[in-house]
């Protein structure tokens, strides 16, 4: 099991709104619009978390993905990884998912992955830019790696390796 990531003096963000996005703790009560979006999405989103990664698989469930979910609201509970849905402003919309994880790589204080589902592919550098901004502001990380967009997976194995 990952060891605590942030200490517990340290102030996590639990949610941020935006005139475009509202961040939200990603937790099973929003299993099925993720879901929604995971599927929807997947064959996008095999290239997020790595160069040719199997998630989401074809054969994924709602009910694994409730699991899935109900995992990363412990995990964020206890401070191992944060993991968000993005959603409108509004809530009508599920846009997509950020996910901050502990990083071994030399340099960085944290690996950011995140995504838009298809449908709001347009949206994709504006979050990216939030959420560069957001850690910069909001959370106690130098400098964010952000693997398969500023730093190429080639180059990535090498970082992490240093």
């Amino acid at each position: 099991m990952k060891k605590q990531f942030i200490p517990l003096v340290v102030n996590i963000p639990e949610h941020l709104q935006t005139h475009q996005f509202s961040f939200v703790v990603l937790e099973p009560s929003i299993a099925e619009q993720d879901y929604d979006a995971v599927m929807s999405s997947k064959s996008r989103l095999r290239q997020v978390f790595s160069e040719n990664g199997q998630w989401p698989e074809d054969s994924m469930t709602l009910e694994s993905n409730v699991e899935d979910l109900a995992r990363h609201e412990r995990e964020f509970n206890c401070r191992k990884s944060f993991a968000y849905a993005v959603l409108s402003p509004c809530h009508s919309r599920y846009i997509g998912c950020i996910y901050i994880e502990p990083t071994a790589a030399r340099g960085f204080g944290c690996e950011v992955y995140l995504w838009v589902r298809d449908s709001e592919v347009e949206l994709d550098g504006d979050l990216f830019s939030a959420t560069k901004r957001w850690l910069s502001e909001q959370w106690p990380f130098e400098q964010a790696a952000f693997p398969g967009r500023e730093i190429a997976w080639c180059d990535w194995t090498g970082v992490q390796n240093r």
